[in-house]
C-alpha cells in the first residue's frame, strides 16, 4: 500500500463539520438571494468555490482516483481565488468561471469513474456528466447565469455541504471504507446505491435544462429575405414595397397578405416596416373600411414581430379578429419598425410608433387585391394604445390621406412616468423594464443603460430585452423576473434624461378625431388611478373623449373575446364610420 501523501490527510472532524456548515450557509444564500449586489454575490461565489476546493482536495484520499480528486480540488480553489481577486468582476465573468469549474469538476468525476466499486463508478459517471452539462449551459446561456449560480451552483454547494456533515456524523471510518478489499465494512444495497439515485436525478435535471435550451433556440424565427428591402428603397413614406400571401392563424373565412412598406423613424430617418393585412374572403360590395391595429407589447428584438411569431394575432392581443372581419372591415396590423425589419424599434417612442401605424394604411391601399375605402379607425392596446394616441395626433399633419375617423386606445400606456415607476411592483415588471430601457438607450444617446440599470441586473436585463414576450424563451424571462429580489433600477428611472424622454413621449397631442379610451379596473400594469389622472389631464387640456371603465377586467382581459368592451367598441366604430356624433364624457368615467 502506498504511503499517504501529506496533502491528502483527513481533516479533523470539527473542521470538516465547520466547512460543511459553511457550504450549506453560503449555498442557501445563493439560492434564496441570487440578485443581491454584485460585490456580495462575488464574495459568496468565491467563498463557495474556496471551501468546495479545500474539502475536495482534503478528502481526495477517499476517492478511487486521489490524484484526479486533488487536481479537481485545486481547480475549484483557483476559481475561488480568481473570483475573489478580480477587481470589478462582472456577472458574465463569474458565470464563465463557474461554468469552466463545473466542466473541469465533472470531467474529473467521469475520470474517477474508471475505478472503485460499481455504485461509485456509476454515481461518479452520472454526476460528472450532469456537472459538465450544467457547466456548458452556464457558458451557453449567459443571460441566465444568475439563475445558474442560484439553482445549480448554489444547490450543489448546499448538497456538497450536507454530504460533508453527513460524513462527520456517520461514525464510520470512510478511509477504511475507501481502502480496497474485504477489510472495508460492507454496506447495504440501498446505502450503496443511494448516491446513484441522487446522481441520476441531477443528470435528469441537467438533460431537462438542455432540452429546454434547444427548444428555446429552435423557437426563435429569424426574419427572412422578405423583410430586407432593396438598396434603392423609396424615401417617401407609405410606399408598398412588396407583398405575399399570409396564412398563419388566419380565419378560414378570410384572406391575408404580408406587406413591406416605407415609413420613418422617430427622428424622421427613412425606414421600412412590415404589416399583416387581413380581409374577409367574401366582403360586402363596395370599398371596405380599415381598422388600423396597433399591437400590444411583443418585445423589442427583430424576431418579435407579430408576423414572425407562432400566433401573430394573439401575440399582440388582437383577440377579436373574427368579430372585426364579421363586420366586413379590413384589418391592417403593423409590426412597427425594428420588428421583423432592422432595428431599433420605437418601443413607447411615439413618433416612430405612430408613423408605422399610419404608413401601414397608406401601403395597404396600394394592394391591387383589395378595394379599401377612405375610412380608417385606429385601434390599439397597451403599447399599441400608446401608438394609437400618437397616430391620432399625427394623422392630420403626417397622413391626412388616411382619413382617420376615430381612435380607440385600450388600456393605453399613456402616462409613461407612472407606468415605468409602477413596473417595480408588477409581476414580470422587470421584462417590460428591460424593453423600455433598451429601446430608449438605443434611440437616445443621453439615456445611458448603465446609469439606470444596477450592475448585478445588467446582463439579465440585456438578455431579457433580446427575448420575445411569447414562446418558450419567455419562460426564462418570467423565471428571472420572479427570482429578482429588488428592481433592476439603480434609482428612480423617472429622473434625469430617461425621465425627460419619457415625458417627451407621453401622448399629449390633440387628437382631432373622436377618441375612445377604455380601462380595466383590475389592471395591475397600467394602473386605473394613473389612467384616470391622464384622462382628467387630457380633458382639462381640451381633448374631447369617451372614457369607459370595466370593473373586474385586467390588462389583457379588457380585450378578450368575452369582454363587454368588445360590443361597445364595435358599436362605437360603426358610429364613427357612419359619421354619427361622438360621445364626450369628460372628465368622468362611465361604468359599462
Amino acid at each position: 500500500m502506498k504511503p499517504e501523501l501529506p496533502a491528502l490527510r483527513r481533516l479533523p472532524r470539527w473542521v470538516s463539520l465547520a466547512l460543511g456548515l459553511a457550504c450549506v450557509a453560503v449555498g442557501v444564500v445563493l439560492v434564496t438571494r441570487p440578485f443581491t449586489s454584485l460585490s456580495v454575490l462575488a464574495a459568496l461565489v468565491a467563498a463557495a468555490l474556496l471551501v468546495t476546493g479545500g474539502l475536495e482536495a482534503a478528502g481526495a484520499r477517499l476517492s478511487p482516483r486521489p490524484g484526479i480528486a486533488v487536481a479537481t480540488g485545486l481547480a475549484w480553489l483557483a476559481a475561488g481565488i480568481l473570483v475573489a481577486a478580480w477587481p470589478g468582476i462582472t456577472i458574465g465573468v463569474i458565470a464563465i468561471v463557474i461554468g469552466i469549474s463545473m466542466i473541469i469538476g465533472g470531467a474529473g468525476r467521469i475520470a474517477s469513474a474508471l475505478r472503485g466499486t460499481a455504485d461509485q463508478r456509476v454515481a461518479a459517471a452520472l454526476l460528472g456528466l450532469a456537472s459538465v452539462i450544467f457547466g456548458a449551459l452556464a457558458l451557453a446561456w449567459p443571460d441566465v447565469t444568475v439563475l445558474v449560480i442560484a439553482v445549480v451552483f448554489g444547490a450543489r454547494t448546499v448538497l456538497f455541504g450536507l454530504s460533508q456533515i453527513a460524513g462527520v456524523f456517520s461514525g464510520r471510518d470512510r478511509g477504511a471504507e475507501a481502502a480496497a478489499g474485504a477489510q472495508a465494512r460492507p454496506r447495504g444495497r440501498l446505502r450503496r446505491w443511494s448516491r446513484v439515485v441522487g446522481s441520476a436525478v441531477a443528470l435528469v435535471v441537467a438533460l431537462a435544462l438542455l432540452a429546454a435550451s434547444a427548444a428555446i433556440h429552435r423557437s426563435v424565427t429569424s426574419p427572412g429575405a422578405f423583410y430586407t428591402p432593396a438598396s434603392d428603397v423609396a424615401s417617401k413614406p407609405g410606399v408598398l414595397l412588396r407583398s405575399e400571401p399570409f396564412t398563419r392563424d388566419v380565419p378560414a373565412d378570410a384572406k391575408a397578405w404580408l406587406i413591406l412598406y416605407t415609413t420613418t423613424r422617430d427622428t424622421g430617418v427613412p425606414a421600412v416596416a412590415s404589416a399583416i393585412v387581413v380581409a374577409p374572403a367574401h366582403p360586402p360590395a363596395g370599398p371596405r373600411p380599415v381598422i388600423a391595429w396597433a399591437h400590444g407589447t411583443t418585445g423589442v428584438a427583430e424576431p418579435c414581430a407579430p408576423s414572425l411569431v407562432q400566433h401573430p394575432f394573439a401575440a399582440g392581443a388582437l383577440l377579436v379578429l373574427p368579430q372585426i372581419l364579421a363586420q366586413g372591415w379590413v384589418v391592417v396590423a403593423t409590426d412597427y419598425t425594428g420588428l421583423g425589419t432592422k432595428g431599433p424599434t420605437p418601443f413607447l417612442i411615439g413618433q416612430g410608433e405612430g408613423r408605422s401605424v399610419l404608413d401601414s394604411v397608406r401601403a395597404a391601399h396600394q394592394l391591387t387585391q383589395l378595394d379599401l375605402a377612405g375610412q380608417t379607425v385606429i385601434w390599439g392596446h397597451s403599447q399599441g394604445g400608446h401608438a394609437a394616441l400618437w397616430a391620432g395626433a399625427l394623422a392630420p399633419s403626417y397622413a391626412p390621406d388616411d382619413h382617420v375617423l376615430g381612435v380607440a386606445a385600450l388600456a393605453p400606456a399613456s402616462d409613461l412616468i407612472g407606468l415605468v415607476e409602477n413596473l417595480a411592483s408588477v409581476t414580470g415588471g422587470s421584462i417590460f423594464a428591460a424593453y423600455v430601457v433598451t429601446a430608449y438607450s438605443q434611440a437616445y444617446p443621453d439615456v445611458s443603460f448603465g446609469r439606470y440599470v444596477r450592475p448585478a441586473a445588467r446582463i439579465i436585463t440585456r438578455r431579457a430585452a433580446a427575448r420575445c414576450l411569447s414562446g418558450p424563451g419567455a419562460l426564462v424571462s418570467v423565471a428571472q423576473s420572479l427570482a429578482l429580489d429588488k428592481p433592476v433600477w439603480t434609482g428612480n428611472p423617472a429622473t434625469g434624461p430617461f425621465g425627460q424622454r419619457l415625458i417627451q413621449n407621453t401622448p399629449v397631442g390633440l387628437v382631432e378625431a373622436p377618441l375612445l379610451i377604455a380601462q380595466g379596473q383590475a389592471d395591475t400594469l397600467v394602473l386605473p388611478s394613473v389612467q384616470a389622472q391622464y384622462v382628467r389631464q387630457r380633458c382639462a387640456a381640451g381633448q374631447k373623449l369617451d372614457y369607459l371603465t370595466y370593473p373586474g377586467r385586467d390588462h389583457v382581459g379588457l380585450v378578450a373575446a368575452d369582454s363587454p368592451l368588445i360590443a361597445a367598441l364595435i358599436s362605437w366604430t360603426q358610429d364613427r364610420l357612419a359619421g354619427k356624433p361622438a360621445p364626450d364624457n369628460c372628465p368622468g368615467a362611465v361604468n359599462s
